[in-house]
């Protein structure tokens, strides 16, 4: 009789575990297509992370496809608009008036003859740049009566200038057009609107010892240009033995760094109507020039 085998505990009988493979299970197209997409994800978050520490314009040549601009290129640059040309010395002599421009019957005269009146202007028997010669125990005032009828009345060019004079009977104008340092065109047009207040009157001392007396009022200007200056100058004296009065009129327009400068008048006294009509069409010939247009030959309004 054989003896019954003992029974075998129930966990024994469980079948032992499988083998785990080390070799990585094949992925399937799901999941090469989402790990494919996080490289990417975090590539790009790489490029943010350079671009905001200075590698904008790697990360703008990189990410823009072929043809493809970033739009962050047209707005955080915008064009900054083209500076007015300079003054040429053709633009200049453009610039100056005509004959046509002013009223009357003025007649042009070549410029090395509008230059010698500073040193000799006969106006009848007087001789008005001898008259206009003195000394003034104020700086200010001494330099005006010297500027006047020269081409420093706004100090010395800086760059392009041309000049022209007309006459009529015993009157002249004396017409400029130049080019300046912003600086000393700022000083030069403050000094302008001192001298009504500063040299309202004065006296001048003449080389032979007689005294002129000068006054000097301000003048309204037609509203021309970026600023202007008007005033009058009278200068009453002796010269030779005979009474005289010489009234001028001076005229400053300035258009940016550029500026017009008109000198008038005579022992007849100023034509007003002729310095408007100078400040008038001489204002809107320079403007013209430096916008690269023809300044017009026949202007068809006066005052």
């Amino acid at each position: 009789m054989s003896t019954p085998r003992p029974s075998m505990p129930a966990e024994s009988r469980t079948p032992p575990p499988a083998r785990v493979s080390r070799r990585p299970a094949a992925e399937g197209p799901a999941v090469r297509t989402t790990r494919l997409l996080a490289v990417s994800l975090a590539a790009g978050a790489l490029c943010a992370s350079a671009a905001c520490s200075g590698g904008a314009g790697t990360e703008s040549r990189t990410a823009a496809g072929p043809g493809e601009r970033p739009a962050v290129a047209a707005t955080t640059t915008p064009a900054s608009p083209s500076p007015s040309p300079a003054l040429t010395e053709e633009g200049a002599r453009r610039a100056l008036i005509t004959e046509a421009d002013i009223e009357d019957a003025w007649n042009r005269v070549e410029p090395a003859t509008a230059r010698a009146w500073r040193d000799r202007m006969l106006l009848g028997k007087v001789d008005a740049a001898r008259f206009l010669t003195g000394k003034s125990d104020v700086p200010e005032c001494r330099r005006l009566v010297d500027a006047l009828f020269d081409e420093t009345l706004l100090g010395r060019p800086s760059g392009a200038s041309a000049l022209t004079g007309f006459e009529q009977d015993d009157s002249r104008l004396l017409y400029q057009v130049a080019a300046y340092r912003n600086t000393d065109l700022d000083a030069s047009m403050r000094w302008l609107r001192s001298l009504p207040q500063s040299c309202d009157s004065f006296t001048l001392t003449g080389d032979g010892g007689g005294e002129r007396t000068v006054e000097v009022v301000e003048t309204a200007l037609p509203d021309e240009g970026d600023a202007r200056q008007g005033l009058t100058v009278t200068v009453r004296g002796d010269d030779g033995g005979e009474p005289a009065t010489l009234t001028l009129g001076v005229a400053v327009v300035r258009i940016g760094a550029n500026a017009i400068t008109i000198t008038q008048g005579g022992l007849d006294g100023v034509e007003e109507s002729t310095t408007r009509s100078a400040v008038r069409q001489g204002a809107q010939r320079l403007e013209d020039v430096l916008a690269g247009r023809t300044p017009s030959a026949d202007p068809s309004v006066f005052d």
